[in-house]
C-alpha cells in the first residue's frame, strides 16, 4: 500500500523529465506484470512500425512498476494516477498520445472518456470479458459508455466476442492472447543457466513456479517422499524471508538457497530455493513437470505458457476458472489440476514413473502454443493500416 501510494506522488515530474511537447507517443496500460507480459509483443512491433514514436507504460500495481520500471522497452514508465477527471485529463496531456493500448481488463472510465473526447484511438489487447461483469449489468450503463471509447477490441475468446455483441459492440476480432507470442519467443533465446544445469544433473526436475504458502502445502508431501532420482526447483512467487526459512525447515530432503549456491556442491542437493527474481522462464527450460502456483488459492494462477512452450507437462490448484488457457489445456489433457495434497502426489507421481504419459502431455502442451500464435501480427496489421 506504501509503494501503491507514493509511487502515484512522482508520476508528472517522471513525465516531464522523460517525455517533451514535441514527442510522438504511444501509451500502454498494464494492470500488473502479467498484463506488461502480454504487452511485450506488441510494444516490439510498434518500435519496428513506429520508431519516431515514445513508449510510455502505466501501471496499476506495484508489483508490474516495481519490476518493470527500467524496462528498456519504454521510454517512460510511470503508475496510472487515481481515475478521477481532472488526473485523466492531466495525465493525458501530458504524454499526448498518438494512440493508446490498454491489456487484458483494465477499464478506467474517466481515463477512456478522456481519450475519446481527445479523438484518441484507443484498442483493448488481449481482453477478456466475463459475464459478471459490470457492463452486462443493468445499473452499468456508464461502464459501456467508457467502453465506446474502443476503436477496436482484440479479445482472446469467443465468450467474450458474444458478451460484447448482446450489448451492441461488433468493433470486434478473436485473435487470441499475445502471451502465446511472448512465450513462444522464449523457446528461441538462450535460457542457458549453469547453475541449474549443476543443479539437474542426470536427475528428473520438477519447477515450481510462481508459488504461494497453499501450494507449498499441497507439495510438500510430494517433495519429502518422492524417489531419488527427483529434483525440485522452487521459485517462490514473493520473496518473503521468513517464509521461505519456515518451509525450508518443513523438507526433510537437502535443500539449498539460490543465494548460497556458490558456497556449496549444487549437484548434492535435492531441492533448490530461488530467493530472487526473474529466473523463472529460463528455469522452465530445465523442467521435465511444471507446477504453477496460484490457483490453490484465491491469488489468481500465474502463467502457465511459460513452461507449455518447453513442452513440459502442468499441474496446478483447483481455483482456475477465470482462465481460459488452463482450461482449454486441462480438455486438451496438457494440464492437470489438483485439490488437495494427495491429488497432487497421486499425478506428480503417475508423471515422474510413466515416461509416455509424461511425454505425451508435455508434447499436448507444446503443440497447444504452436497452435495459438498469431495474435499479435493481427494487431500490428491494425495498428499498420489505422494508425
Amino acid at each position: 500500500m506504501k509503494l501503491f501510494i507514493n509511487g502515484r506522488k512522482d508520476v508528472f515530474e517522471i513525465l516531464q523529465q522523460k517525455i517533451s511537447t514535441t514527442d510522438k507517443t504511444v501509451w500502454f496500460h498494464c494492470a500488473s506484470l502479467g498484463e506488461f507480459e502480454q504487452g511485450v509483443p506488441i510494444m516490439e512491433e510498434i518500435k519496428k512500425l513506429k520508431p519516431d514514436h515514445k513508449i510510455v507504460v502505466s501501471f496499476f500495481s506495484p508489483s508490474g512498476f516495481e519490476i518493470k520500471k527500467n524496462t528498456p522497452l519504454a521510454d517512460a514508465v510511470v503508475y496510472l494516477p487515481m481515475d478521477t477527471a481532472s488526473n485523466a485529463k492531466k495525465f493525458i496531456a501530458a504524454i499526448n498520445p498518438s494512440f493508446a493500448l490498454f491489456v487484458k481488463y483494465e477499464f478506467w472510465p474517466n481515463y477512456l472518456l478522456e481519450l475519446k473526447k481527445k479523438n484518441i484511438p484507443t484498442l483493448l489487447v488481449s481482453g477478456v470479458f466475463r459475464q459478471n461483469q459490470i457492463f452486462f449489468k443493468s445499473y452499468g450503463s456508464f461502464m459501456r459508455k467508457a467502453l465506446g471509447s474502443f476503436d477496436h477490441f482484440f479479445l482472446q475468446d469467443e465468450n467474450s466476442e458474444t458478451l460484447l455483441k448482446k450489448i451492441g459492440f461488433n468493433n470486434v476480432t478473436i485473435s487470441g492472447d499475445t502471451r502465446f507470442d511472448r512465450v513462444s519467443h522464449q523457446i528461441e533465446m538462450d535460457n542457458t543457466l549453469k547453475f541449474a544445469e549443476d543443479f539437474k544433473g542426470n536427475s528428473l526436475c520438477i519447477v515450481c513456479g510462481s508459488t504461494w504458502q497453499e501450494d507449498e502445502t499441497v507439495l510438500l508431501d510430494y517433495i519429502n517422499s518422492s524417489p531419488e532420482n527427483v529434483k525440485f526447483i522452487i521459485a517462490p512467487h514473493k520473496i518473503d524471508t521468513e517464509k521461505i526459512e519456515t518451509f525450508t525447515k518443513s523438507i526433510i530432503k537437502k535443500t539449498v538457497l539460490h543465494s548460497s549456491k556458490d558456497d556449496v556442491n549444487i549437484s548434492e542437493y535435492s531441492v533448490l530455493i530461488i530467493d530472487c527474481i526473474g529466473l523463472l522462464s529460463k528455469l522452465y527450460s530445465y523442467a521435465d513437470i511444471a507446477y504453477v502456483g496460484g490457483a490453490m488459492g484465491k491469488t489468481g494462477l500465474h502463467n502457465i505458457l511459460e513452461p507449455a512452450t518447453f513442452g513440459v507437462p502442468i499441474v496446478i490448484g483447483k481455483n482456475y476458472n477465470e482462465f481460459p488457457e488452463a482450461i482449454r489445456l486441462q480438455d486438451l489433457a496438457g494440464l492437470y489440476s489438483v485439490n488437495n495434497a494427495s491429488d497432487c502426489s497421486e499425478i506428480l507421481n503417475k508423471l515422474v514413473t510413466n515416461a509416455n504419459f509424461r511425454n505425451k502431455t508435455g508434447m499436448i502442451c507444446g503443440h497447444f502454443v504452436n497452435k495459438n500464435t498469431g495474435a499479435t501480427q493481427k494487431i500490428a496489421n491494425y495498428i499498420r493500416i489505422h494508425f
